[in-house]
């Protein structure tokens, strides 16, 4: 058996509460740590303290335990679990028939390369220095996006009332460039947004003057008060 082992924040089947796909019941495997520090931030990942380690037949036994009947996608989420993409190499091959959904910032373009075939959906994210204090990410962005030709991919942009325009348009220039859909997601403060729905819709209307696949999602989990 393979010495190559992840840490695992948790597992659990829920409903995506983002993008696309939301309100569709995923099975959820949290990877700790990623290479990116944003400030809206709220999700646990750290290896601070309640992880697994984990081969990846253990990792594969683990998944068989919950009912695959009721789950249309295994969600790839952390943290940034590309950062354990040696590791996906060795455990997505277990996973024959299994709808594959990653969940990733949208960084680690060589990442990617190791594991795309086995890789059926890609939730990106475009990280706005405004909201996220990350700088410069739309080269990384770019490339990513570049690698990821092929698969199905949208990107979720999260926004709070700091948003530029300049920032709208470097999005715009990324979707059409690489045709994608642009989910637009208010910072969430708990269960309530940042911004008022007046922004939000001043704010999706500047964005379709440029981009016309563009939709506003909010994080659904939060406010039904699903994890």
């Amino acid at each position: 058996m393979s010495e190559n082992k992840a840490k695992i924040k948790e597992i659990f089947a829920s409903i995506q509460g983002e993008g696309p796909y939301v309100g569709v019941k995923q099975l959820f495997i949290r990877f700790c740590d990623c290479n990116l520090n944003c400030k809206y931030c709220d999700t646990e990942f750290s290896t601070k303290k309640d992880y697994v380690e984990y081969t990846p037949h253990e990792l594969f036994e683990k998944v068989k335990s919950f009912n695959l009947d009721t789950i249309a996608s295994v969600s790839l989420t952390g943290g940034e679990p590309l950062l354990s993409a040696d590791f996906l190499a060795e455990f997505l091959p277990l996973m024959k028939n299994r709808k594959i959904y990653l969940e990733t910032n949208a960084t680690l373009y060589n990442e990617l390369d190791k594991i795309k075939l086995y890789i059926d959906i890609i939730s990106a994210d475009i990280k706005l220095e405004s909201a996220t204090g990350i700088k410069n990410s739309y080269v990384l962005h770019d490339k990513f996006f570049e690698h990821a030709k092929g698969i199905e991919c949208f990107a979720k942009i999260v926004f709070d009332e700091n948003i530029s325009d300049a920032e709208i348009d470097c999005c715009c220039t990324l979707a059409a460039k690489y045709n994608l859909d642009l989910i637009l997601q208010p910072k969430m403060i708990q269960d309530k947004m940042s911004v008022s729905p007046e922004f939000c819709t001043k704010i999706l209307d500047k964005f379709l003057e440029k981009h016309i696949k563009v939709r506003l999602i909010p994080q659904v989990h939060k406010f039904i008060n699903v994890i």
